[in-house]
C-alpha cells in the first residue's frame, strides 16, 4: 500500500501552490501534472539522462512485439501511367 499524507494548499499570486511533506518531496525544480481520475498526479522531470536510460534498462529483455503487429493486408498497388 502507497504512503498517504497531508500537504497545505495556499495561493501564491494567481496561481494554486501545494507545501509538500518532507517525506514527499520530489528531484528538481519542475514536475508534470496529469489529471488522473479521482486526482491529479505530480512526476518528476527526469534531465539526467543517464538515469532515464538505466530505468529504460529494465525493459531490455522484454521482447517488442513478440506476436507482431496485427494490420490489415497492404492494398495492391495502382499502376499511376495507366
Amino acid at each position: 500500500m502507497s504512503e498517504t499524507g497531508i500537504a497545505k494548499i495556499f495561493k501564491h499570486g494567481r496561481s494554486q501552490a501545494v507545501r509538500l511533506p518532507l517525506a514527499f518531496r520530489l528531484p528538481g525544480d519542475r514536475v508534470r501534472v496529469r489529471r488522473v481520475e479521482g486526482g491529479i498526479l505530480l512526476e518528476p522531470i527526469v534531465t539526467d539522462l543517464d538515469a532515464w536510460f538505466r530505468e529504460l534498462d529494465q525493459f531490455a529483455d522484454v521482447p517488442f512485439l513478440e506476436d507482431g503487429r496485427r494490420q490489415p493486408p497492404m492494398p495492391a498497388p495502382e499502376d499511376l501511367f495507366d
